[in-house]
């Protein structure tokens, strides 16, 4: 017998004959199964030497074990030293590498117009070795991980479980199961360990063979998992060719017998119900039989109760700041928008840079952004699209059709069940909410569908099998540990809240006066500018918005006697700027409700930045009013630094505006020789600025030390003493009380005016007449 041939025990000849009985096979009909010619069946069933290959290939075909009919053991009469295995392991991946550089070399997802090379975008992976939704943990654990502090994250996509280079997890577990939500880059790892492997980079020692388990379920003859590889490797899909070139066909059992494969199987989630009971068998039987191979596997969490006893467990991390930045760099490299823009606006809007922990998610970011330089005012129309993504979009793209649990449930139906899920855990304050809660509005809401069966027992199993599929479907809610479920961003959360009150709801009077009864709430903010956003018309919301914020200023007399003070100075002062940015700077005289002045900016930033700068003018030289020598000065210096404020946010451009005002002050004669020293040093800091604007990089750098630690240190120290100097502010003599309200009233305000400026469709004449009626004080006031 040849080192490439087998042949059939006496015994193994007699199990194989049963096999033929039991299965209503002929030789002949097994020659056509494997289309193969009659003659090496023949001598199969006559024990006489068969190619290797094939000889499994009947095994398998029989359902019987090759080692337990072959006449000799394998490793007994074909030791390594037959056999010489390294040359075969070369030869093969000379062979397959033109496969594996065509099959993982490149990818294209959502609605890129070409593929693009993997090398030239691919981000390195993070694995957990805890998978998150199995950690034992309470909602008040999970709280304090997701540092609740900071609401605008939220610390949904924050897990403190270490991570580990997914390469080093590859190198640690011989056999791995890769799990991840959907969009989580586990195809791509898996293409690029093929990738790295047939170039050298990673297991030069090891034949790297990729399987997308989809396509070996459906192929024709339903071969076994050992014959699939054999030809598969070198065919992207196999076909059941027999004219394959027998020689190297005979040398993947060599490499796979020997441990030298790394076997890579994609996407164990895909595979279609009726097929997965017998490639579950294929693959745990094969790991079994051939164990020395190296095995990474990939499959979406949650997608079925898989149980691999030998294969290691872990889940792919969301991307944290250093991966979405190097996939940035990556992808704007070679095109006209600049990764750093990308990564700035990204760093501008922490709701929008949630979503791009998703590799998926942050693909659309980027070709969104790539087509306008910018995201949309309106993020509705931005996070809509990342929904329709993993809805809709990400496995139509790859042709993969997934059972449905329950028929009646089709898209827009789960979109209607998520946002009523939304809308009752975020008015309770539930970001985290538990599985059996979950459960029960799953069931409140299918058991009022048409033809709904009305049997508990049956509507409490459908809403556990609901909610897992939503789960590994789409990725929208997971386990954040046993038993307790949150939104995978608090954005989608946001965001099926507001399309509860503006689609399910249909924007009714009654939901738009349920919506803005959390006007004054600031963890409501973003579910605000979402709805307008989404509104085929926002005037009536806007409209009750505005009546709502009037009503908190309607019953407080010094609030009401502070806004006609405010309505009294601004038309004191002979202006070009909006009548409303004014009223905005005089509401805002007191610097503790906020400094930088946002809102005033939000309606005339140009306006507000003059209006600081000779606020501090006047009130340094002890004049009663805003003059227009005073403005006109404070204007002359804000030009100076037009550039700044034109392209920078509101907040620096007041920042730039007042420290140049505290400069101009501090020019007075009575300054004593320390406060010279400081100011001459700020002098020589604000000079460099012009010639360091020339220089992109070199400014930006600059002023991002400029902001967080000279002026910090320098400037924040001068402002608090010419406050005291100067009597700033407290002219009011608010207690705290008075504080808490007008800070409501601020912000409240600074909401409605961020929905009028966020590209919602509002009337023209509804738009003014909000606009000019802004911080005033009731018409009916009797204060």
């Amino acid at each position: 017998m040849t080192g490439r041939s087998l042949y059939c025990s006496p015994e193994g000849i007699k199990k194989a004959k049963k096999a033929l009985i039991r299965y209503s096979l002929t030789q002949k009909a097994l020659a056509e199964d494997l289309e193969v010619t009659r003659q090496p069946i023949g001598k199969f069933f006559t024990g006489k030497p068969v190619d290797r290959n094939l000889f499994v290939q009947i095994c398998d075909r029989l359902d019987l074990e090759w080692d337990e009919v072959v006449a000799e053991p394998e490793a007994k009469a074909h030791p390594d030293t037959c056999i010489d295995i390294d040359a075969i392991v070369q030869e093969v991946r000379a062979k397959i590498k033109p496969s594996i550089q065509e099959r993982c070399g490149t990818m294209r997802v959502l609605d890129m117009t070409q593929p693009i090379e993997l090398n030239d975008i691919y981000t390195s992976v993070n694995i957990l070795e805890k998978i998150i939704g199995r950690r034992r943990l309470g909602i008040d654990e999970l709280l304090q991980e997701s540092t609740n502090e900071d609401f605008d994250r939220f610390g949904l996509a924050r897990i403190s479980e270490k991570r580990v280079p997914g390469l080093e997890a590859v190198e640690k577990y011989p056999k791995l199961m890769i799990l991840g939500k959907p969009g989580a880059g586990k195809t791509t790892f898996l293409k690029y360990l093929a990738i790295q492997s047939i170039g050298g980079e990673f297991q030069a020692e090891h034949v790297p063979i990729f399987v997308t388990l989809k396509d070996f379920a459906e192929a024709g003859n339903k071969p076994g998992l050992l014959q699939y590889l054999s030809e598969g490797a070198i065919n992207p899909i196999y076909t059941g060719s027999s004219v394959l070139e027998t020689r190297f066909i005979s040398s993947i059992p060599d490499v796979i017998i020997r441990g030298k494969a790394l076997i890579l199987l994609d996407g164990l989630d895909e595979v279609r119900e009726e097929d997965s009971k017998r490639i579950l068998n294929e693959i745990r039987e094969f790991s079994d039989r051939f164990p020395d191979n190296h095995f990474v596997m990939t499959c979406r969490i949650a997608a079925r109760e898989y149980t691999f006893e030998k294969f290691t467990e872990v889940e792919v991390a969301d991307f944290d700041d250093e991966q979405i930045a190097n996939f940035a760099n990556k992808w704007f490299q070679s095109k006209a928008v600049k990764p750093e823009n990308f990564i700035k606006r990204l760093e501008d809007n922490n709701r929008i840079k949630q979503l791009a922990a998703s590799p998926l998610l942050l693909t659309l970011l980027c070709l969104a952004f790539e087509e306008s330089g910018n995201f949309s005012a309106n993020r509705s129309e931005l996070y809509k699209e990342g929904l329709d993504a993993l809805l809709k979009k990400w496995d139509a793209k790859r042709g993969i059709q997934r059972n449905q649990v329950y028929k009646k449930l089709s898209v827009p139906r789960k979109e209607d069940l998520l946002s009523k899920i939304a809308l009752i855990t975020f008015e309770r304050g539930d970001y985290f909410f538990k599985q059996k809660a979950a459960e029960q509005y799953i069931v409140d809401y299918i058991r009022n569908l048409p033809d709904a069966n009305t049997d508990e027992e049956a509507l409490q199993f459908d809403s556990e099998e609901i909610l897992r599929s939503i789960e590994y479907h789409h990725g929208l809610v997971v386990a954040r540990a046993k038993g307790i479920y949150s939104f995978s961003h608090l954005t989608f959360h946001e965001y099926f809240v507001a399309r509860e009150f503006v689609v399910v709801r249909q924007s009714s009077e009654q939901a738009l006066q349920s919506l803005v009864s959390h006007i004054t709430e600031k963890s409501w903010r973003e579910v605000f500018l979402l709805a307008v956003g989404m509104s085929p018309n926002a005037d009536r919301l806007l409209l009750l918005m505005k009546e709502k914020i009037d009503a908190i200023a309607a019953s407080d007399r010094k609030l009401q006697q502070f806004l006609i003070w405010v309505k009294d100075k601004s038309l004191s002062v002979d202006v070009s700027y909006k009548s409303a940015a004014v009223r905005a700077f005089y509401l805002n005289i007191d610097l503790e409700i906020d400094p930088d002045r946002p809102l005033g900016c939000a309606i005339d930033q140009y306006g507000t930045c003059v209006l600081a700068c000779a606020s501090l003018l006047s009130r340094a030289h002890n004049k009663p009013n805003l003059t227009i020598d005073t403005i006109s000065i404070a204007q002359n210096i804000v030009d100076t630094d037009s550039k700044y404020y034109c392209d920078s946010k509101p907040a620096f451009a007041i920042a730039l505006a007042r420290d140049n005002a505290i400069v101009y002050i501090l020019r007075d004669p009575d300054t004593d020789s320390q406060r010279r020293q400081e100011l001459q040093q700020i002098k020589e800091d604000l000079l460099q600025v012009p010639v360091l604007y020339n220089n992109e990089d070199e400014s930006r750098n600059w002023l991002k030390d400029w902001i967080g630690n000279k002026r910090q240190t320098r400037l924040d120290s001068i402002t608090s003493q010419l406050v005291l100097k100067h009597n700033f502010g407290n002219e009011w003599q608010f207690n705290d009380e008075d504080k808490i309200l007008l800070k409501q009233y601020y912000n409240a305000n600074l909401l409605l005016v961020d929905c009028l400026n966020s590209d919602c469709y509002i009337s023209r004449e509804m738009r003014h007449q909000i606009e000019d009626t802004l911080l005033l004080p009731n018409d009916n006031s009797k204060f």
